[in-house]
């Protein structure tokens, strides 16, 4: 891999880090304000919003800059809405600021692999993106859970300088220190080379690049290979986002964790994505990537049986784990954790990989990586608002889990059929071509 790439994972590493250890903070902060349960979700409701009002004009704005220096601004932005939480602005009003930041932020990230590398490192390229991002989600999520705890805080609160700044409660705390590690990943931006790829003049009007972008996901969704990994991976964004907050919820449910534990218990999952990414990274050429579906079936299935699960169900013992004791039934759920990242990490990077160099050889990065934006973060919105109200409306955790799984295994039957109809239609060795930039213009 070129030397580029490298800074490009590390300002991947610390701006996905901040971004999840903020969620975690921000809970906390509905927490403290006294909030009811069902605006949990609608956090990544409102971080989300962004990404489908701004999907048109986003990817523009990606092709008309040097990739890095958008990922540098924007990650100034996603710092500003930090930074309006810890002046009592409403937590969701400034976790919308900082998704809006990373809308725009999205399409120069992804955008920029396919200028730096060959189609033949995407699969590649993409696992060790997709492994770093987990690994920061990992690290992220237990980062925000051990600031939102009594110890931590505790510390924080005593530091002169925090004290200084006005910050008197916990939340406040951890707030404080995400905020360095924005900047940390802003000053990695600044390291991004300048890959020389240059598009056509991107117009500023909206009403043209509305119209463009439309196109542009006409474009998308009529291509054989295109449509299949742009369902794939619109499903498994929705998923992902609300499992997040499924695996607190049943964690407080099922095991009896509080907050902080839950959120160690959750970066399991990352943990078991980023292996099954960089399985798939060595495992799966471009051309084999529509191989991997049924996977994405085994992960509903695991779903559905991960909502018979109780401590009530497991013998109350202590394994030893080196000089760690664990308690079993802990234990076991996070096997069930990894084991369910495992295979949305095996099946989403192939999916990811071949969705990135269908939309540069029909389109290009930024505006390709628009469109995936969009229609993923649709798929967030309306599940995170369906687990919402389900909240709202008492549904057992356990009920919504296994909706939850059969959800994702009907629609990934669905897919799989759908893909055998077009394999019947299509010749695979089309799947590597030459970029088109000029497509829509």
């Amino acid at each position: 891999m070129k030397r580029g790439f490298y800074w490009i994972m590390a300002a991947q590493f610390f701006s996905s880090l901040a971004d999840n250890a903020l969620l975690i903070a921000s809970i906390a902060l509905l927490v403290q304000l006294e909030a009811p349960s069902w605006m949990t979700p609608l956090l990544k409701f409102f971080f989300t919003v962004s990404y489908v009002l701004l999907a048109p004009f986003v990817g523009a704005f990606a092709d008309s800059l040097q990739k890095g220096r958008v990922m540098f601004v924007t990650n100034i932005v996603k710092l500003g809405g930090l930074l309006l939480m810890l002046v009592s602005v409403h937590p969701l009003l400034a976790y919308g600021v900082v998704g809006l930041g990373a809308a725009a932020y999205s399409p120069a990230k992804y955008g920029i692999l396919t200028e730096l590398l060959p189609p033949q490192q995407l699969v590649a390229a993409n696992g060790w993106i997709e492994g770093t991002t987990v690994g920061s989600i990992i690290l992220g999520t237990v980062l925000g859970g051990f600031l939102v705890s009594k110890a931590a805080g505790g510390f924080l609160l005593g530091l002169p300088l925090l004290s200084h700044l006005g910050i008197a409660t916990v939340a406040e705390a951890a707030l404080a220190v995400i905020a360095f590690v924005y900047v940390i990943a802003a000053l990695c931006n600044l390291k991004i080379p300048d890959t020389g790829a240059r598009y056509p003049h991107q117009t500023a009007h909206p009403g043209k690049q509305l119209i463009e972008f439309l196109h542009c996901t006409k474009v998308l969704w009529t291509d054989k290979l295109g449509q299949i990994s742009m369902a794939v991976t619109t499903l498994f964004w929705g998923a992902g986002a609300t499992l997040q907050f499924i695996v607190i919820k049943w964690a407080e449910y099922a095991l009896g964790l509080d907050l902080s534990k839950a959120a160690t218990l959750q970066a399991t999952v990352a943990f078991g994505v980023a292996a099954g990414a960089m399985w798939a990274a060595t495992r799966v050429p471009l051309k084999r990537s529509l191989n991997v579906l049924p996977v994405g079936m085994g992960m509903g299935i695991l779903c559905m049986l991960l909502s018979l699960y109780t401590r009530n169900e497991v013998p109350d013992m202590q394994l030893a784990i080196g000089q760690v004791h664990l308690p079993l039934y802990l234990l076991l759920a996070g096997v069930f954790m990894v084991a369910i990242g495992a295979m949305a990490g095996y099946f989403v990077v192939p999916m990811n990989a071949l969705l990135q160099h269908r939309g540069y050889v029909l389109l290009s990065a930024g505006h390709s990586i628009a469109v995936q934006n969009f229609n993923e973060n649709v798929s967030v919105l309306a599940m995170l608002s369906m687990y919402a109200l389900l909240i709202k409306f008492d549904l057992s955790i356990q009920w919504i889990i296994g909706l939850f799984g059969a959800f994702v295994v009907a629609n990934m039957w669905l897919v799989m059929r759908w893909n055998a109809r077009n394999m019947r239609e299509r010749d695979w060795t089309q799947i590597i071509g030459e970029p088109r930039h000029d497509a829509g213009r």
